[in-house]
């Protein structure tokens, strides 16, 4: 179990050293093929997502998707849940709960034309931002885990690492129309 996620967090190293700016490793390339085309990165005041595509002609697989509750411990201003401010430097642990009681991390695999099929919880893992993390701003970062052994539906115990780099999209929530009510 160590010697994987050794191996998962030397590959996630070298890919980070030889300057690719999205990728996906680790022992889950034995579940699914982890080849890419492209990544898009979402984010709101709840979550982050970073889905990794694959373009396989008519069919577009998310090979991973990867959404992040920004909650954080403390009190907010306005008195909600206050949030994970992302900026460079920021490491976001991604196993257990958030503490307004979602799960930190999820993650999916959907290739084009099959069903969705999620993966077990984080046993361990973090994400680092190395560049931007705004909406709007072009942001760079990288993640690795290791899933639990039970629980999913595929990619028991095994890793994943990735890197990604994307000018982040807004996925806020727009407001009511003014005659929709609440």
């Amino acid at each position: 179990m160590r010697t994987r996620l050794f191996i998962a967090v030397l590959t996630c190293l070298a890919l980070v050293s030889c300057g690719v700016d999205n990728g996906l490793g680790g022992s889950m390339s034995e579940v699914f093929p982890l080849d890419i085309s492209k990544v898009d990165i979402h984010k709101n005041d709840e979550a982050l997502q970073i889905t990794y595509l694959r373009n396989r002609g008519v069919f577009l697989d998310v090979v991973a998707r990867v959404s992040v509750s920004l909650d954080t411990d403390g009190t907010a201003e306005d008195g909600g849940v206050p949030k994970i401010n992302l900026m460079p430097g920021t490491r976001i642990p991604l196993a257990g709960m958030a503490p307004s009681g979602v799960l930190r991390t999820s993650v999916t695999n959907a290739p084009g034309g099959e069903p969705t099929r999620n993966m077990p919880n984080v046993l361990r893992g973090d994400l680092v931002i190395t560049t931007g993390g705004q909406i709007g701003e072009f942001t760079k970062g990288n993640f690795s885990m290791l899933f639990e052994q039970t629980g999913g539906d595929v990619g028991f115990g095994r890793t994943l690492t990735g890197t990604f780099a994307a000018d982040v999209q807004d996925a806020g929530f727009e407001p009511y129309p003014p005659d929709a009510g609440p």
